[in-house]
């Protein structure tokens, strides 16, 4: 007899996309540049050369989005918000025209029944402060905390949750260890300071809702179990290596005051000591942890790997996606109780997660079937419900994502949306996979129960 699966009537069904992705128009209405905007300027950081001047114009056609969303059935939409849209410069005075947009978002959001849950840095600092420096800089928590509270003083209240950095595991290893991201820089002694101050503006703009804010604040982090290759002792270590590098870098400090140990090991005489009183600053109490979850890692040692010394190993009957990763369900049940096991029963959600696979041209009834997709979808879903037996305290999940968009150095070559978009014409075209997690949404989970 099939499982039967059934969800929370609070519980939040949503999907995410991020500004610098999706928005286009990223200069309108005396926005100022951010870093994204000179990464993809650069030649042979970008494949193609695309840039996201116009992405999905959702900077323009965002009511229509939110019509669709509600299409969908969605409750949610998580976004994120580009501070050099509010503060041109990364500092001083409001520009409205840029508050305006996210202020009629959140507006056409609540009207159409779906809660807004904004990210307030999602990778896109504005330049003039990537000039001074960015992450590198010490001040650079105290301008975030600025913005930030600009924020919170405008939506609080219309926003009741609220996060604070997403993903800053990416915006250090792939912005400053490996160049892959902007601001593309590749130094073995920048990364550790740019996770720290990444953390202490982490804990400012906490410290500064608290003073500001009414409802919840939360971090978004990603994470990916890591699996040893073998039995060997070298395999286990590195397995160890790579978990205290993505998955407790950036947990641990906020909840137990500490970095891993394995920091030191892996970075060696680039990873610097830091004073008491800012784990007291990192370590406010949060009130929800968002989960970004995508694959997991079978890990290896290999002595080549700077600085982690590191190697995932394929695994031959697994399918993998698009961009290299393994389509592996049981993780996200795995990493949802890790979670709970080792930092406490926090409130938890899943903020993204998603899949980029081929989508076949519309078919004759203007149909896209993405049947890849709609098994992640029935596989990921069921492994968050299994993650809720178990005890863990989840209460809501976000597709990744909610349309087709600019994949960062990727350009728009892979195409992780529910939604189809024509970049060329800007149409919007629901995937099957939007249609099945209509049907689970408007079931709460019962459509999980068949086929598959």
């Amino acid at each position: 007899m099939p499982k039967s699966y059934e969800f929370s009537p609070t519980f939040l069904w949503g999907a995410a996309t991020s500004a610098y992705q999706v928005e286009g128009s990223p200069l309108a209405d005396g926005a100022g540049p951010s870093i994204w905007h000179r990464f993809v300027r650069t030649p042979g950081l970008v494949l193609h050369g695309h840039t996201g001047d116009v992405a999905c114009d959702h900077y323009r056609r965002m009511k229509d989005d939110v019509l669709t969303m509600k299409q969908m059935g969605l409750n949610a939409y998580r976004f994120s918000i580009a501070w050099a849209r509010i503060f041109p410069s990364g500092r001083g005075a409001v520009n409205e025209g840029g508050m305006d947009f996210y202020e009629r978002l959140v507006d056409t959001l609540l009207e159409n029944g779906i809660e807004p849950l904004p990210t307030l840095f999602h990778w896109d600092l504005p330049i003039a402060l990537d000039d001074r420096g960015g992450w590198l800089n010490p001040d650079v928590a105290d301008w975030f905390a600025d913005y930030a509270s600009a924020m919170y003083r405008r939506l609080d209240g219309r926003v009741k949750k609220w996060t604070t950095l997403n993903e800053p595991w990416v915006v250090t290893d792939g912005g400053y260890l490996h160049g892959a991201v902007a601001p593309g820089h590749r130094n073995l002694y920048e990364a550790p300071i740019a996770t720290h101050h990444l953390l202490r503006a982490h804990g400012k703009a906490v410290r500064a809702y608290r003073a500001e804010g009414r409802h919840e604040v939360g971090l978004v982090v990603n994470l990916a179990p890591k699996h040893a290759a073998s039995d060997k002792a070298e395999d286990v270590a590195a397995a160890r290596r790579a978990d205290a590098y993505m998955n407790r870098q950036y947990l641990d400090p906020v909840f137990l005051g500490s970095y891993p140990d394995e920091m030191k090991e892996i970075f060696g005489d680039a990873w610097p000591d830091w004073p008491a009183e800012d784990y007291e600053l990192i370590r406010q109490k949060i009130d929800f942890v968002g989960v970004n979850y995508y694959m997991r890692d079978v890990i290896r040692h290999e002595e080549r790997k700077w600085p982690v010394k590191t190697a995932v190993v394929p695994q031959a009957l697994s399918t993998y996606t698009q961009t290299g990763w393994e389509v592996y369900s049981k993780g996200l049940t795995e990493i949802l109780v890790w979670v709970k096991h080792r930092y406490g029963d926090i409130p938890l959600y899943v903020t993204e997660n998603g899949a980029a696979f081929y989508d076949a041209p519309c078919a004759r009834d203007g149909r896209i079937n993405d049947p890849l997709r709609v098994d992640y979808y029935r596989d990921h879903l069921r492994a968050i419900h299994d993650a809720i037996e178990a005890g863990v305290d989840l209460r809501g999940y976000c597709a990744w994502s909610l349309m087709d968009n600019m994949e960062w150095s990727l350009g728009y070559s892979m195409r992780f949306g529910l939604v189809h978009v024509n970049f060329e014409t800007q149409e919007r075209t629901l995937k099957d996979s939007a249609r099945f997690y209509a049907e689970v949404i408007a079931s709460r989970g019962a459509a999980l129960g068949a086929g598959g």
